[in-house]
């Protein structure tokens, strides 16, 4: 597995890179490619209402290749891109009263089971999705509350 980190913010995004790298290091067999994108609220803001019609800042959004026809033509096991608003991540967290560590891996890995096909959109992809996202934090040291 390769995951290309692009930051587009003026913060220091060094940890966070070091935390998602080991994270999906579960996942070393796989041939797979990804981006990262950390971007401002006012940029995914943009990705937002241009791609989704939505015209608010939210706190991830992925691009699979393989969501059109388009996507079928990669074969180099690029399956898309992530992008990651780090205000965002950093307001949800304490929201939740977790650290900024959690709640970015939270979001690469919600991001990356995007990528592989996963959904919520009904409550029983919801349940499948989300136990799957847990599992994966979980062997990475990642726990709700922490």
């Amino acid at each position: 597995m390769y995951i290309n980190f692009v930051n587009e913010t003026t913060e220091d995004v060094e940890k966070y890179k070091k935390l998602i790298k080991g994270i999906f290091k579960q996942f070393k067999n796989k041939k797979e490619i990804f981006s990262i994108i950390f971007v401002s609220a006012e940029e995914i803001r943009k990705i937002n209402r241009e791609y989704r019609n939505i015209d608010r800042v939210t706190d991830v959004i992925s691009f699979a290749l393989n969501d059109n026809d388009e996507g079928a033509m990669f074969n180099d096991g690029e399956i898309g891109d992530i992008f990651i608003c780090l205000d965002r991540a950093r307001e949800q967290a304490q929201d939740y009263g977790h650290s900024i560590e959690r709640e970015v891996g939270f979001l690469a890995v919600h991001g990356y089971l995007h990528l592989s096909g996963y959904d919520h959109m009904t409550p029983e992809e919801e349940k499948v999705m989300f136990s799957k996202q847990e599992q994966i934090l979980e062997k990475a040291g990642l726990k709700r509350g922490e």
